[in-house]
């Protein structure tokens, strides 16, 4: 059976993405040589290996970001953090592709079953298939306080657990919604927190608040021994919802640290509002809560030398010369460029300063990092990653 006309194209330019990723990295390995950013050596010239990690933290890039506002040249300004201290310490994948619906929760749903869901983006719903968090728990005898979701609040509140019959919410992981946390407070004290509280960039609505699916501020407060006063105090001086994920990340690596900690960053969904400068703000942002996480991880006893790191775009966006498309603001045309991404992996046994330029599915990540866990994902459809297996 030959490829279609849509999925060859698809392929072609993934591989000419790919292509353009490792030369612009190789570019900035030697204009800053002065000051030995990195270099990147072919697959197998391994600078580090170690035990395996045996705690996880992955981080969605979410909102998708494209080449231009990144790994090309123009875009190289606003992702410093991840050029200067990530990528130097990880093995780059340079052609990640999605192929299924390019809506965030949805594409995020993917990203944690490792299958393509097929629910309408729009419709709060849990996925069909197991969660990486199922899996784990089941495997592992894991307790809920072991693994932990932070994510925005539309839709994201049903990302932990499946409507599997052999798994299910009782094994899912324990939610945290940092809008949610505020949107209570905030419909009693009109104005408390509009700047944060945004759900979705595509209609300006507010964020809904439910009980039913993730914890409340109290209950959180509770579990990581948090002033609720500390938590609002420090929501008053931020003007990004992802600024409260890392900070709850923080506090949950103190307080409980839990093996498994899934990010899913939103800020860049603000594309849909049209301003680039904002879009390309939130990028920026980005790439410095990616970083310090990293260093977080690096610097707290109970995660450093035993914890890896993956980050990637859940997609990217319209290309700026599709027919039909918005450009950066949007990704409704499900055009290649889109569709084709890119995944840096770090932690001890992880090939420090190597690119690999295979192409990978984006549904990949479940079973491998499931290898990582210890854990079986039997109903995951995507294939181990095994540049990342000690």
């Amino acid at each position: 059976m030959y490829p279609s006309p849509e999925t060859t194209n698809l392929i072609t330019i993934a591989q000419a993405r790919s292509v353009s990723r490792r030369r612009f990295l190789w570019d900035v390995a030697r204009t800053t040589a002065a000051t030995s950013i990195f270099g990147l050596r072919s697959f197998g010239q391994n600078s580090r290996i170690s035990l395996p990690a045996r705690r996880l933290v992955v981080v969605t890039f979410g909102g998708g970001a494209r080449d231009e506002e990144t790994f090309a040249v123009e875009g190289q300004r606003y992702i410093p953090r991840m050029l200067g201290e990530l990528i130097p310490q990880a093995t780059f994948f340079t052609q990640v592709v999605n192929r299924g619906i390019l809506g965030h929760y949805v594409a995020n749903a993917s990203l944690t079953t490792g299958c393509y869901e097929s629910f309408d983006n729009f419709i709060p719903t849990p996925p069909s298939n197991p969660t990486l968090f199922e899996y784990y728990r089941r495997d592992r005898a894991a307790r809920a306080d072991d693994v932990w979701v932070i994510a925005p609040s539309n839709g994201f509140d049903r990302i932990g657990a499946s409507t599997h019959p052999a798994y299910g919410s009782q094994l899912g992981a324990t939610m945290v919604l940092p809008k949610q946390l505020l949107g209570g407070l905030a419909n009693r004290k009109a104005g408390a927190f509009d700047h944060l509280l945004t759900d979705s960039y595509e209609d300006n609505s507010k964020v809904s608040v439910s009980s039913q699916h993730a914890l409340t501020l109290t209950a959180l407060a509770d579990r990581l021994k948090l002033p609720v006063s500390d938590f609002l105090a420090y929501a008053a001086t931020v003007t990004s919802p992802d600024e409260l994920s890392l900070y709850i990340a923080r506090h949950l690596m103190s307080h409980l640290a839990p093996s498994l900690i899934w990010i899913t960053l939103h800020d860049i969904d603000v594309a849909h509002a049209g301003a680039y400068s904002l879009y390309t703000d939130a990028i920026t942002r980005t790439d410095r809560i990616c970083a310090e996480l990293w260093k977080t991880i690096e610097t707290n006893p109970e995660y450093a030398g035993k914890t890896d790191m993956f980050v990637l775009p859940d997609f990217g966006r319209d290309s700026d010369f599709e027919p039909g498309g918005n450009g950066f603001q949007h990704h409704r045309t499900g055009d290649a460029l889109s569709r084709t991404t890119w995944m840096l992996a770090l932690g001890p046994g992880i090939r420090q300063n190597v690119s690999v330029d295979r192409r990978l599915d984006s549904i990949d990540l479940v079973p491998t990092l499931a290898a990582k866990l210890g854990c079986n994902a039997a109903f995951a459809q995507g294939k181990i990653i095994t540049e990342v297996l000690a």
